[in-house]
């Protein structure tokens, strides 16, 4: 879904989003004192970090960070730490009891897709598609050597994400519908991460590894793969139509309507220039989407 350019832009803010994170304060909060505060969801935060970069033009101040995921933003919004929370999962029920005193106001950016990732050695060898019952047995310790679904012998090691962050409740969504997904398996292959880059991290230096990774994190990383989930691939059509089973919603959310400069901000990122900014990183635009 990308092109080179569209690469070194995304490494680029990137970059952007770790430097914002040295400058956090230390006392938690996402940012110091006058600036919009937006933290959440890593898969949401290199657009941020591009739009936070583009309105210093016009003299605003904005600090990104990626603290917890998006249910990281979602509770500091919820405690009055940060003024927008990126959110790479809907609001669930849960996260309106938690906080009942919160207005929370979602507002989509675009959509991605969650992909099933292994190394290429494992796809070369054969494993090229996933049926959802073989993803189910992966994640709970049950195929435990690739051979068994037509890959290389070698041992399946597992990396998932921890609860509350979007990518996991994506994948306990394809999984499991609305049961709710069984504690994880106690393996000394399998393991938690937290954001994106740790998790492509730990792709590439462990072989024989699978974890839910978002797809524009992907691309560009040949010793990556995306397999097909029960034989669609997460092509933008298939994203779009809803026909790809691990595509998710973006969101900025906020405690009531945004006002102020986290109005100017949101946006922003709905004008056609800020919209461009998800093309840039591989999303889908509100546009593509039917929005």
């Amino acid at each position: 879904m990308f092109s080179t350019k569209r690469r070194l832009a995304h490494l680029a803010s990137t970059a952007l989003v770790l430097a914002s994170l040295a400058t956090a304060c230390a006392d938690g909060k996402a940012g110091g004192s006058g600036a919009l505060q937006v933290s959440g969801s890593t898969t949401v935060a290199p657009v941020a970090a591009d739009a936070a970069e583009a309105l210093k033009a016009d003299g605003l101040d904005i600090t990104v960070a990626t603290q917890g995921g998006s249910a990281g933003g979602i509770s500091q919004l919820a405690a009055g730490q940060i003024k927008i929370a990126m959110s790479s999962k809907p609001l669930a029920d849960e996260d309106k009891a938690a906080s009942p005193d919160t207005d929370f106001q979602s507002t989509q950016i675009g959509s991605d897709a969650v992909g099933i990732i292994v190394t290429k050695k494992v796809a070369d060898a054969g494993v090229k598609n996933l049926t959802v019952d073989q993803v189910r047995d992966l994640f709970e310790g049950k195929i435990t050597n690739w051979s068994e679904v037509g890959g290389p012998d070698l041992k399946v090691f597992v990396y998932d994400k921890e609860p509350g962050r979007g990518t996991r409740e994506v994948l306990d969504k394809y999984i499991y519908g609305d049961k709710k997904a069984p504690a994880p398996p106690e393996s000394d292959n399998f393991a938690i991460v937290g954001g994106n880059l740790e998790t492509r991290n730990k792709l590439k230096s462990t072989p024989g590894s699978v974890a839910p990774l978002s797809t524009s994190f992907v691309e560009g990383h040949k010793d990556l793969a995306v397999v097909t989930l029960d034989g669609i691939a997460a092509s933008p059509e298939n994203i779009a139509s809803g026909k790809y089973p691990m595509s998710r919603p973006l969101y900025f959310i906020t405690d009531g309507k945004p006002e102020g400069t986290a109005k100017k901000f949101i946006d922003y990122v709905l004008t056609t220039k800020g919209q461009k900014l998800m093309t840039k990183h591989g999303y889908l635009t509100l546009k593509e989407i039917g929005k």
